[in-house]
């Protein structure tokens, strides 16, 4: 085909495949995976229904980081940096849940909080970790390199134009006035004027960081040898499992900042040899998020009563895990 012709139907297609699949990939990493909800849980009519508000509040975001990255030709850095700041932003600033004693729906929060809880801040540590890297990793980056697995060879590439950008903010602006609103009249715990300040300023700063360490030119890839995809995947799950099942308590939180900080270093490691492809981003991605899909087994058995339907829905989303995780990392190509 000659190189000026425009690209056949099904090549614009496949991009805007690809940034729905995503929209629905991020709000079910973030929210359906781990099954915490009674209220939704094993109700495929509620999950249907709440995928209408969690795909702008999750999916949006997703989308947006990665257009970003896409146009501003950020690396992988730069896309976690994003992440990091859209998390921040959701649970500091949208629904508070960082900072709040109380939150309506959740008898046990407070007791949760109590062992990790830093008064200076107004926070515990152990839900800091929990929502910030949660956010980061499962409703944005993941979701990311799982989506990203499908795409075709090359550089990263758009797949959305200026209206569907815009579509994209509006829709997660309208979703998180709804949720910030939902929260407050449902009497949860509000952010101080100087918690939300804090947050915001932590949003600016990884936001910095994404455009500037973002940006830097990567160092000459070695010639190391990589595992293969399926052993990354099965290393990266056995490290995200445990850092999942971690206690809510201070030996916890150090426990859980050793496995990111030792699973981190690895990857990296990893990602410095000209062997490292997408399929292998893809694994590191499938991992946390079939390590979130085997959390919800234990969330749904902890369950008083037990939704009728929970360990279906369980099934169901890690059947769907597995499919677009071999998906992913089996395509057989480079970018």
């Amino acid at each position: 085909m000659d190189p000026a012709s425009p690209p056949a139907p099904a090549s614009r297609a496949r991009p805007r495949i690809l940034a729905f699949v995503l929209l629905v990939t991020a709000p079910v990493c973030a929210e359906y995976l781990q099954a915490y909800d009674p209220a939704s849980t094993g109700d495929p009519a509620a999950l249907l229904v709440g995928l209408l508000v969690l795909a702008p509040l999750y999916g949006a975001p997703a989308l947006l980081i990665r257009e970003i990255a896409a146009r501003a030709r950020l690396h992988w850095t730069g896309i976690l940096a994003l992440a990091a700041a859209a998390g921040t932003l959701q649970a500091g600033v949208v629904d508070q849940s960082l900072f709040a004693t109380t939150y309506a729906g959740y008898d046990d929060w407070a007791e949760q909080l109590r062992p990790t809880f830093v008064a200076p801040l107004g926070l515990s540590a152990a839900t800091a970790l929990n929502f910030l890297v949660g956010h980061a990793v499962w409703s944005f980056a993941a979701p990311i390199a799982l989506v990203e697995g499908l795409d075709r060879p090359g550089p990263r590439r758009s797949w959305l134009r200026a209206p569907g950008l815009v579509a994209a903010t509006v829709l997660y602006a309208a979703a998180a006035a709804l949720v910030w609103s939902d929260v407050r009249s449902a009497g949860s715990d509000r952010a101080s004027a100087a918690q939300l300040v804090g947050a915001l300023l932590v949003v600016g700063v990884l936001v910095g960081a994404a455009f500037t360490f973002g940006r830097r030119t990567l160092p000459t890839p070695t010639g190391a040898r990589v595992p293969p995809p399926v052993a990354v995947l099965c290393l990266v799950l056995t490290a995200a499992v445990g850092y999942v099942l971690v206690p809510p308590t201070w030996f916890g939180v150090a426990v859980g900042v050793g496995v990111l900080g030792v699973a981190g270093a690895v990857v990296v490691h990893w990602s410095r040899s000209a062997a490292w492809d997408p399929r292998r981003v893809a694994a590191v991605g499938g991992a946390a998020v079939v390590a979130r899909a085997l959390v919800g087994f234990a969330s749904v058995t902890e369950m008083t009563p037990r939704p009728s339907g929970g360990y279906g829905q369980n099934i169901v989303l890690l059947a769907l895990a597995l499919v677009l995780v071999r998906a992913a990392t089996h395509t057989g190509r480079d970018r």
